[in-house]
Parts: C-alpha cells; structure tokens; sequence
C-alpha cells in the first residue's frame, strides 16, 4: 500500500509518499480501506518529533479516516466487511489501509457523504469529551470557544448549538467571524481588531460565560478567567501561544472556577470506547438530522499531505483539510 512516512522529525519537506506492508488486524479489529484521511494539528506535532504515536500504533501519522472494512478479525460487535465507517485511530490515517479498533469505528451518519465523514472522529471525540463531559455544558450556558474556524472549533459551535447554549467564538478574520456566524455562533469576535475580552462584555455583559473551550493557552488563560461567570468550568485542549500561563488564583476560589483539561491520544481503549458510546447516543442524531454538518475546507490528494500541513500551520483554513487517499 501506498503511505506517507515521516522521514526524519522536525526537518523540511519531511514527508515522503512509501510503499509500505499492509498493517494487519489484531482481534477486535477491522482493516479499513481508507477513502479519506483528517489533518489535525497532533500530525503536526507527530511531524516535528513533538508528539509520538501510542506504543503499538502505526508510525504513519493520521487520527482519523473515512472508508470502507474490507476485514474483521475477531469480535468486532455489529461491524462487517463493506460497511462504511469512520474511525478514530492511534495513528496510520495517512494510507491506503489503516487498522482501527472495532469499538471506535462509527457509521457514516445519513447525510454525510465519506469526505464529510473523515473529518468527523478526532474533532468530535474530542469536543464531546471536553465541551460536554469535562465542561459539562447543558442548554442555556454561554460557551466561549476560541479558534472558531479551526476544524474542533467549527464542530464546537454546532455541537454547542445543537445542544441549546449560547455560543461566543473567537476568529483571526472578518471573513472567519462571518464563517462562525453561518456556523452558529450568536457572537464571533475577531481578535486581531479587537480585544476579545472587552468585545464580549459589551456583547453580553461581564463574568457571564459559564464553559471556555481553550486551545490557545499562554496570556489567554488570564482573560478567560475574567469573563467567566461564578461555577465556570475552564477547558484546555490545546497551546498554540504557550503551555505555561500566570493567573491569580484568588479569581478561581472568588468564582469558584474548575480549571481542567485533556489529551485524547494517549487514553485507554476502554475510555474512548465510553466516549464514542456518548457520540452514538448524543452527537449522531444531531448529524442525522442535519443539525450538525462537517466544515470541509480543502480536499488534498494524499501525496501532497506536506503542503496540507503548511496551510493548517499557517491557520487559512476555515474547516477541516482532509487528504484523499483513494484515486477515482
């Protein structure tokens, strides 16, 4: 099969299309022909020698695919060959056939054609686990979640809606705020022009968000604090401006803040297979029913998987960049 290996970390163009062995199924396992692949930040990262692939997962980067099983290898529940899937991986999306879990290969919702559908499993998994769980987001919250446009961001804001709370958002451009809107958002702030903070406590008024979805991190994490209403639930994913920030913990205990946090990755089997039981329930009938709808930015072939990576460090996107794997 055709795979994109990383060829040395954190050195240029190093990305290389390989010929490489079939990956075969251990028990509870299906081999997926993969039509498409997602491009999530974590490759990135996997790419620069920042963020290595589970012990036992394939080395070809990719978190999720969209595809076809074309075999199963001992109990894997209702999943049969043919059936069309979307899984979240430990790694391997980046190839022709990936191996998945049986407990975390999701059926294409109805409506959703298999681009779509690729770009489903690491933003979902990931915003049901975080917004939802972690930040315990219920209908008639107000939710701040930065990075609206990004891939988790533009699920974020729908999932969010589907779900009946307020929805404030921040983007890097007028046409990015636009785009927030159309998704849902009721507010969408646009941080190069504007302070956020200021924006939304003219918006909405102050100390009234009650979840933040961070990925931003660093000198953000001080100005979430400020707006957040007292019982706030602060949630990091993500530090694109830093891993380390300065805060006053006397706004924490005056407001009574949770502060937490998660990487999916790295988690138990079990535990992801509990989440995408919470997406089956929850998520999946949004999508049915059209609530929720996958943001696709840009369609790459598989080859061209580096120059992807350029477009999402350069934050152009507006939605998710899949890279397509099979050829018509």
């Amino acid at each position: 099969m055709k795979a994109i290996h990383i060829t040395a970390p954190n050195t240029p163009d190093n990305l290389a299309m390989i010929e490489a062995e079939r990956p075969v199924p251990r028990d509870g396992q299906v081999l997926i022909r993969v039509h498409y692949a997602g491009v999530n930040r974590p490759d990135l990262l996997q790419r620069k020698g920042m963020h290595p692939p589970p012990v036992g997962a394939s080395e070809f980067p990719g978190l999720d695919v969209a595809g076809e099983i074309v075999e199963t290898r001992g109990d894997c529940g209702d999943l049969n060959v043919g059936d069309a899937v979307c899984a979240l991986l430990g790694g391997g999306g980046y190839a022709e056939y990936a191996v998945a879990d049986a407990g975390l290969c999701l059926a294409v919702p109805k409506g959703v054609d298999m681009v779509q559908a690729a770009a489903l499993p690491e933003c979902v998994f990931t915003v049901w686990n975080n917004l939802f769980l972690r930040g315990e987001l219920t209908a008639n919250d107000t939710v701040l979640i930065h990075g609206g446009t990004s891939g988790i961001g533009s699920f974020a804001i729908q999932m969010a809606r589907a779900a009946g709370a307020h929805v404030v958002t921040t983007a890097g451009s007028d046409e990015k705020c636009a785009a927030c809107h159309e998704l849902g958002a009721h507010h969408a702030i646009n941080y190069r022009t504007q302070d956020f903070v200021e924006a939304i406590e003219s918006a909405i008024g102050t100390e009234r968000v009650n979840v933040v979805l961070d990925m931003v991190g660093g000198d953000y994490i001080a100005k979430n604090l400020r707006l957040m209403a007292p019982e706030g639930r602060h949630v990091n994913i993500a530090f694109l401006r830093g891993a380390k920030a300065e805060i006053d913990l006397s706004v924490i205990m005056k407001k009574r803040l949770i502060m937490t946090g998660s990487m999916l990755r790295l988690r138990p089997l079990a535990e992801k297979e509990r989440l995408a039981a919470g997406l089956r329930d929850v998520v999946w009938p949004w999508l049915n029913r059209g609530q929720v709808v996958p943001k696709i930015h840009r369609i790459f072939p598989l080859k061209d998987a580096l120059i992807a990576h350029e477009m999402m460090e350069r934050s152009d996107h507006i939605g998710k960049i899949i890279l397509k794997v099979i050829d018509d």
